[in-house]
């Protein structure tokens, strides 16, 4: 009963663990641009968008669709970025362990 006792502190501890990781990640962010600069995203690593800049010169009415696309490329770069960390982060946590959803 010994080996059980151990095991539910040692999930204890890591639950606690991941709690202040999640925490850190959440305040803890990245940015990415696109266009040369002219697009520039920041995105927490807990997936969510902060801000995303655009250079006014990029505004030109015509090119809509490109600065969409700029938008688009430097919002994933920033939330890839973010899912890297995170996963690196939770993933020290966990290591050794085969926890199924983590």
């Amino acid at each position: 009963m010994s080996n059980i006792g151990k095991l539910m502190k040692q999930a204890a501890r890591m639950q606690q663990q991941m709690e202040e990781v999640q925490a850190q990640l959440a305040a803890r962010t990245v940015e990415a641009t696109s266009g040369g600069g002219a697009v520039k995203v920041t995105a927490k690593c807990d997936g969510t968008l902060v801000s995303v800049r655009i250079d006014p010169q990029a505004l030109a009415p015509s090119d809509a669709q490109f600065l969409e696309d700029l938008i688009l490329t430097a919002a994933n770069q920033a939330l890839g970025q973010a899912k890297a960390i995170s996963n690196a982060e939770m993933g020290r946590i966990t290591a050794g362990m085969n926890l199924p959803g983590m």
